[in-house]
């Protein structure tokens, strides 16, 4: 059953909002905006899209492998041993290297139903706040165990064991602290936009 135009006007759309915000083109910013501080965010946030419209190629093979394996199956009666972990790996690396993008577009699973009847300011404090206390050493914490999992992966020429392929896992592995890296490098950029809607009591 269709909505009507004054049900769809009493929808509460404050999370879509919040995604909104950061979907502006990299470098459509305040003016009031420190130079320093402008050039960062603008550089951070084209790397993520450059990043982002990259890593979404990904799709293809992934789609590729499955549509593959379900004509295989299914119509020739012969699965393939590889089509699975190709998926897996593929999917797992659009996950990682993505994910700074997806920061970067305010896309990320949030719990909003506090925050977005905050004040901007108190709600940059507050995520200024917690990317200081959480994220960044959160983050550093699981990129030091990524690329110690990596390094071991590749200097014991690690096989994945749970199917008869047994794929290579060194390279799938380095995709854990790339990932990291790009959302180490996102938070940044999240960071001062928390930090001018802190000072200036609006978003950039």
């Amino acid at each position: 059953m269709s909505e009507t135009p004054e049900e769809i006007g009493d929808l509460d759309i404050s999370d879509e909002l919040i995604a909104e915000r950061r979907a502006k083109a990299p470098g459509d910013l305040p003016d009031d905006m420190s130079g320093w501080m402008r050039k960062t965010i603008t550089w951070i946030d084209t790397f993520s899209l450059w990043v982002g419209l990259i890593v979404c190629w990904i799709t293809i093979p992934l789609m590729v492998a499955m549509v593959y394996e379900v004509t295989a199956r299914y119509v020739f009666v012969a699965p393939t041993m590889w089509a699975y972990d190709i998926s897996r790996m593929l999917y797992g690396a659009l996950f990682m290297l993505g994910a700074g993008y997806a920061l970067s577009r305010g896309i990320h699973i949030r719990a909003d139903f506090l925050y977005r009847n905050w004040s901007p300011r108190t709600q940059g404090i507050v995520d200024a706040s917690l990317y200081t206390i959480f994220y960044f050493p959160g983050l550093l914490v699981f990129l030091w165990m990524a690329t110690d999992f990596a390094t071991l992966s590749w200097t014991r020429g690690e096989r994945g064991m749970d199917t008869a392929w047994m794929p290579i896992m060194g390279p799938i592995k380095t995709v854990l602290p790339v990932g990291v890296v790009f959302l180490l490098v996102q938070g940044v950029s999240e960071l001062l936009k928390s930090l001018y809607a802190a000072t200036r009591g609006r978003w950039p």
